[in-house]
Formats: C-alpha cells, structure tokens, sequence
C-alpha cells in the first residue's frame, strides 16, 4: 500500500566524543512517522550543507561521501519500490529493515498470537480459566479467516497494522460472522491484547490503532419475576435431566454464583457463619474475588436433594452440574415448558438474584455488590436500572407524603369553587395470579 507522504533526510549528529567529524545520520519519515540510524560515517559541520544534505566542495573526500550517500539513497527508493511491488504496507521501519538487511526479525501477527495462546493454556487453573482460553482460541480463528479474507495471506506482518485493519475485522465480524455489536468488541479487545504485547516488547513503537474505540452498548436483560421463578420452581418435569437443570438453575437464582462458580462449588465452601447459620463461602472464578453468601431455604433444601447424588459423592462437589453448553440447552426447554416468553440461560440466574430476590425485597445494594463479587459498586448499579418496581417503592412514601400536604389546599379550593360535575365512574378490575 503506497504511502501519503515521504521524506529522506542525511544529517550531521554530535558523537558521544568531542572532536572535529559529527556522525552522518539518516532520517526516513512516512506520513509523519519517523526513524532514523546512523550511516556510520563521520564528517565535518564546517564542509556539510544541511539543505541539501551532503558534504560540500570538490575534494576527492567529499565526492566520496557525497557518492556513498548517494548510493544509500538509491538503496532506499529500491527499497520502497519493492515494497510497493509486493503490496506491502509502507512504513519507515519497514524501509530501514529491508535496507539494514533485518527484515529476518519481522513479527508476525498470528505468529505471535499462537505463542500467546499456548503459553495461556499452560496456565490453565494457575492464572486463567478454560474458558478464557476458548474466547481467546476463537478469535485467533476468527483473526486468522480474516487475513485471508481481506489480506489473501496466511499471516501479516504486525507493522501492516493500522486503523483500516481494525475498522475491516469488525466489519467482517458483524456481516460474514454475524456477530452483535459486543461479541464483536470483544473478539476485537481480545485481538488488541496481542497487539499491546509486540508494544510492549518493542517489537511495534506503539498501538497502530489508538483511536479505535472499544465501546459496548448496553444490554438491558430482563430478570426473571418472582411469578415466574415461582412457576419454574412448581413445574413438574416427567424427565430427570430437566428437573436437575431446573434445580442447579434455581439454586443460582437464590444464591447470585455464575455456572463456573456452582461447578466448581464444594462442600468445604459450605460453612456456618457469624449467625450460626449456613454460608457459601467461596472465591469467584472470574475475578478471584471473595464471596459470602447467607444461604436462603430454597438454595439449603437444593442442597439437601442432592447431598446423596452419585455424582456429588464421588467429585465432593455439592451439585451434579452439567456443562454450560448442555444447561443453557435445557434451559430453553425449560422456558417452553413453563410458557415463559424470555431467553432463559444461565447467565439470567444471576440476574433474578441481584434483582427478583434481593434488591427488590429491601437488601442494601452494597450488600448485594459483596454478595455477587463484584470489586466495584458500579457494576452493581447496573442491576439496579431496570427496577420499576423498586422506583415505585422508593417513591410510595414520597407519594403519600405529598398528598397528605395537598389535602388543606384542595379543601379550600371546593369552599371556593363550584361543586364539579361528577365523572363516569372507571370500570375496576382485579388481577388474580395463579400459580401452576
């Protein structure tokens, strides 16, 4: 891809000695971004013309110098053209390189996200999850069909990088992949991650894209309500395999875990706590975050059902979980069974905690904040926009309070006014919620 702009520079640079010769540098500048290096060569401030960039007179040593500058410069146009003719993204590095003759170091992008991917799953358990490694495995995929896509390459080197690079993978993600806006934003920080890795090991000179924004919308999940939970809860399955997804799926919702976090749920992290009563106390796997969670009676009699499960006993793990996969499957079983229009995974669980259960039943959402591990209060209150509920609670005493203060006034106003015609009386209905 030829360049916007393009600049060659010879000029005289001070060596760490003092002496009469000043080292000859040599500066390549394209589209504004610069590297320079020495030629190696020295000569004297008073024989140098600047504009020009060489040795002045006519003596044998400065024809010399003049004739060796010349024959670099003539290196570096050939340089540039056969980048040009092999489609290569210009850039100043890349010209030095192929003229230094250390084109051999280039890095390649997919290269390096390989070794990345590797070393990760070296660290599976110790500093990351298998879940983490299979976001990042995916994107190396979806990065690898792009190059080849848009590039026709099987790699590329990491200094093609740039704006345009990013700006054609998100667009390839959202029409070939067809991924949402935030699915796509996070294959795209997972791919920026790597990019920041060559930074900061000096093989890139700094981000190629900073001016690409990361931003996510905001996805307003609608939790479940106490009705349906209730309805969920009440559903007899004919099939087993229902009925204990159903159960691992209602645990979390009186409890807030995330599936990895109940997978991995043991008995150990079942204690008595200050008020002598049954704790969860356990670590989230996502954030390494301390939780403590009260267990409420639905999430002990869960518990309870399965403490003699074959699966349990064996693994000490408190609940037979199936994979995410599998749970989230059900899960949309589930929903039609029950006649609940949403899309039920396992994710909502923690939700309908958060919400359903104890924000909208009083439970300060500092507390609530602790319980789910979160390590900021800001991810917390995002739980708490979609509350009308909890809006209309706040609001009730105020309500009250401003139609008790109304009241002397509106009776002024009738000895005042005359009596007002009566209205059509509304028609009243009442709403029953049965519960099957």
């Amino acid at each position: 891809m030829l360049e916007k702009s393009f600049a060659l520079l010879f000029f005289l640079k001070q060596s760490k000695t003092e002496g009469a010769k000043k080292y000859i540098y040599l500066r390549i500048t394209v589209n504004g971004h610069s590297v320079e290096w020495s030629t190696k060569m020295q000569w004297y401030e008073d024989r140098w013309d600047q504009d020009k960039g060489q040795a002045t007179g006519n003596k044998e040593d400065a024809k010399a110098i003049n004739s060796f500058l010349g024959t670099l410069e003539n290196k570096i146009f050939k340089a540039r053209k056969k980048l040009v003719d092999d489609e290569e993204f210009i850039t100043a590095e890349l010209i030095r390189d192929v003229v230094t003759g250390r084109t051999g170091d280039r890095k390649l992008i997919l290269q390096v996200f390989a070794q990345h991917n590797t070393d990760m799953e070296e660290l599976i358990g110790k500093d990351y999850a298998d879940g983490t490694l299979t976001c990042f495995t995916t994107t190396y995929d979806h990065a690898t069909a792009f190059i080849r896509w848009q590039y026709r390459a099987e790699d590329m080197d990491i200094r093609k990088l740039d704006y345009y690079f990013m700006e054609r993978f998100s667009f390839w993600l959202k029409t070939v992949k067809g991924c949402n806006h935030n699915t796509t934003m996070k294959y795209i920080a997972n791919f920026k991650k790597i990019v920041l890795i060559c930074v900061k090991n000096k093989w890139l000179p700094a981000d190629p894209f900073p001016d690409f924004e990361l931003t996510r919308r905001e996805v307003i999940r609608h939790p479940l309500t106490q009705w349906e939970l209730d309805k969920i809860i009440k559903k007899d399955f004919q099939n087993e395999r229902l009925s204990i997804v159903r159960d691992i799926f209602v645990f979390s919702c009186y409890t807030g875990l995330a599936y990895a976090d109940v997978k991995k749920l043991t008995r150990k992290e079942i204690i008595t706590g200050v008020d002598n009563e049954l704790w969860i106390s356990t670590y989230r796997q996502k954030t390494e975050t301390q939780c403590a969670i009260p267990l409420l009676p639905v999430a002990k009699q869960i518990l309870d059902k399965y403490a003699k499960h074959p699966k349990c006993l064996n693994e000490v793990k408190v609940l037979p979980t199936l994979s995410n996969q599998k749970m989230n499957a059900y899960l949309k079983e589930i929903a039609d069974l029950c006649g609940i229009d949403k899309l039920l995974t396992f994710h909502l669980a923690r939700y309908t905690f958060a919400t359903t259960i104890t924000l909208s039943n009083g439970v300060p959402i500092e507390t609530v904040s602790k319980m789910l591990g979160h390590t900021t209060l800001k991810q917390t209150l995002h739980y708490a926009k979609i509350l009308h509920t909890k809006i209309s609670a706040d609001m009730a005493p105020l309500r009250e309070k401003l139609a008790i203060k109304a009241e002397p006034e509106l009776e002024c106003a009738e000895a005042v006014l005359e009596p007002a015609k009566p209205r059509p009386a509304l028609p009243q209905y009442n709403y029953v919620l049965v519960a099957s």
